[in-house]
């Protein structure tokens, strides 16, 4: 494990974020405020995970995903932290932008007990339209690498269809807690699971999820972009990391579909070029209704 720097202040926002910046126009750090309170009768991640073992896949999605977007998460995941990218246009200078992300994969239950959750694409994009987020791209996931003071070295189980179970969840928890013990759980860290991304592939395949990432220490990812699973697929393996639905560019706020839309700034944020239809492609609805044929597929086998 690699760990270096300190936790940035945090500083409580709530949009607009108008007055909270630094010199450079953009806030240092920004506190998600659309995250609900957690719920006093919120179950932890253990008790989800014995609760809700041998539940059919559609079910434990719906239960995990109400329990979310109830504010059933750690409350460290409400520190976002900001991630610089940069982009060198064929003429003119360079521009910068940044954006906000949780300093860890969207989690179930509380500070002390939590559970990395597997979101198949319909819950990750519930989630993300629930806190007013975005799922990041392939450029992302790599410049979040880059930053996060902490790098965590990848965990992978022996394949198998085990490989989606509470057990198999909470087993990756417990090499990952190892790993991560004494750093505080608002720190950014990475490494430890593959993204759940946004792509344009997935305009070709809508009934597919797109992932991307787990980050050897040395940099390179273990899984290339990849759309080889149906939307409802999950495994242990996939984390949902959300990133905040504004980002600034050279100082200027602006709405962070608009730029992944726009076909001269969308490089800023994207190594596939524009995203013709990011709010589309993250309508959980749209992501529901593309991936219905994979599951009825599925449940006749």
């Amino acid at each position: 494990m690699q760990v270096c720097g300190a936790v940035l202040a945090s500083l409580l926002l709530c949009a607009p974020l108008a007055g909270a910046d630094s010199t450079a126009g953009a806030p240092r750090t920004l506190k998600l405020t659309s995250i609900p309170p957690r719920p006093t009768d919120g179950v932890t991640g253990s008790q989800f995970a014995r609760q809700t073992e041998g539940w059919p896949e559609p079910e434990r999605q719906r239960a995990a995903l109400a329990e979310l977007e109830r504010g059933n998460v750690p409350r460290s995941l409400t520190e976002l932290w900001p991630i610089e990218l940069r982009y060198q246009p064929p003429a003119g200078d360079a521009i910068t932008a940044t954006i906000w992300v949780t300093p860890d994969y969207v989690a179930l239950g509380r500070d002390d007990d939590f559970l990395y959750m597997p979101l198949a694409w319909p819950a990750a994009t519930g989630v993300a339209e629930r806190f007013g987020c975005v799922l990041p791209t392939r450029k992302m996931v790599d410049a979040i690498y880059r930053q996060a003071p902490v790098h965590l070295e990848p965990r992978p189980l022996p394949a198998g269809p085990q490989m989606r179970s509470n057990a198999y969840a909470l087993r990756h928890q417990q090499l990952i807690d190892a790993q991560r013990a004494g750093v505080p759980l608002s720190e950014l860290i990475a490494g430890h699971k593959k993204d759940v991304v946004l792509s344009n592939r997935l305009f070709a395949l809508p009934d597919r999820v797109a992932i991307y990432g787990w980050h050897r220490l040395d940099g390179q990812p273990i899984q290339p972009l990849s759309t080889v699973h149906g939307a409802r697929y999950a495994d242990y393996s996939h984390g949902v990391r959300l990133v905040w639905n504004q980002v600034w560019i050279d100082g200027v706020p602006h709405s962070i579909y608009d730029v992944l839309a726009d076909p001269a700034l969308a490089p800023l944020l994207s190594d596939e070029g524009a995203i013709r239809d990011p709010r589309g492609l993250l309508d959980p609805v749209r992501a529901s209704i593309a991936a219905a044929p994979t599951f009825a597929a599925s449940a006749r086998r």
